[in-house]
């Protein structure tokens, strides 16, 4: 299990304290908006308030123990104290200045927010099987929901209604939340890779682009697609084809070991030659988990590199400042010899 990894990487004396929720949540697979998750060597003990308590001790998982917390500055002292701890291991990343420095003055053992950051995303980027198949099952959902949404846009539908229509089923259908504010766009609008929708209506000859995702388990599903309504163009077809061109250039490289940076190229590479790179403004891709956004990252910039068990999306697309864009998305799990499209949905273009 993950706490026992974490634990490995310790010498006695050490501990890591987890405070984010998100962090929290994957090592313990229970929610609660506060509180905090301390492992040492040889034991990890979760301190939650009274609001969770009783849920927590029935719950939570990989804890040793689960503390009632009601002064964090007297008791999280007082536990280091008495798991002879001497050094302690925060986030960095997850952590306002103010909040270090707070958690620095709290206890007497040296504070470092170094190590922590590193350990858990090496360890949340690589999925076991009851993570991969919690997003496959949220990925369900905004399937079905974007087979429902088929029959709903027609001329005279607004952006807000699609949105609300595609939430308001992924709710309907088993979903415990929203991956992600909905992205519903259509026309011109569709030239903002996060437009935001609005009361604009549906019209003839029009793309609509819908990005968004369902949370269940705790983990989050992210897809785009682009269909068109009534009739496209010549050069709308023609965009749509090199996106749907460039998002399969992508997969086709995808394997462990390969940098992120040259899976971002793949795609980019066929937009370029297709004559619309510079309306390509954006990575190709991010992992996807427990945040919607995680490690690895598909991008220029990367330095990392693929490994089995990352879940990656592939989301290249192009944007024409006032006229229009297309962006097409699938979920990949990397396995040991390529990867597992974990997205079943139609991408060739749709004319409703």
């Amino acid at each position: 299990m993950s706490v026992k990894e974490m634990q490995s990487a310790l010498q006695a004396g050490e501990a890591f304290l987890i405070v984010s929720q998100a962090n929290r949540f994957y090592f313990t697979d229970f929610e609660a908006s506060d509180g905090y998750l301390v492992i040492s060597k040889e034991k990890a003990v979760l301190l939650t308030d009274g609001r969770y308590i009783e849920a927590a001790r029935k719950k939570a998982k990989n804890c040793d123990e689960v503390m009632l917390l009601k002064k964090a500055d007297e008791e999280l002292p007082a536990l280091m104290k008495s798991l002879g701890i001497n050094k302690i291991y925060t986030e960095a990343e997850n952590l306002t200045v103010a909040d270090f420095s707070k958690l620095s003055k709290m206890f007497d053992s040296e504070v470092s927010p170094r190590k922590t950051d590193e350990a858990v995303a090496n360890l949340r980027r690589h999925k076991k099987e009851y993570e991969k198949e919690r997003i496959i099952a949220a990925q369900r959902i905004a399937e079905k929901a974007f087979e429902h949404i088929l029959t709903f846009i027609r001329p005279g539908v607004s952006e807000k209604d699609i949105r609300l229509e595609l939430e308001f089923f992924m709710l309907k259908n088993g979903a415990d939340g929203l991956s992600f504010e909905t992205i519903a766009i259509s026309g011109a609008n569709t030239s903002m890779p996060h437009g935001v929708p609005t009361d604009k209506k549906i019209e003839c000859g029009e793309f609509v682009t819908m990005d968004y995702g369902a949370l269940l388990g705790g983990y989050h599903s992210d897809m785009t697609r682009t269909v068109a309504v009534g009739s496209v163009t010549d050069k709308m077809a023609e965009v749509y084809n090199t996106v749907l061109a460039a998002q399969q250039a992508c997969f086709d490289v995808l394997l462990p070991g390969l940098p992120c940076k040259d899976a971002d190229k793949a795609a980019r590479d066929v937009i370029e030659k297709a004559g619309y790179g510079s309306y390509f403004t954006h990575s190709t891709g991010h992992g996807v988990g427990v945040d919607i956004h995680e490690a690895p990252s598909l991008s220029t910039r990367s330095e990392a590199v693929l490994e089995a068990g990352d879940i990656v999306t592939d989301e290249p697309g192009i944007y024409i400042p006032g006229e229009f864009g297309v962006r097409i998305e699938d979920m990949a799990f990397i396995t040991e010899t390529g990867y597992e499209n974990l997205t079943k949905c139609e991408k060739s273009l749709i004319i409703l």
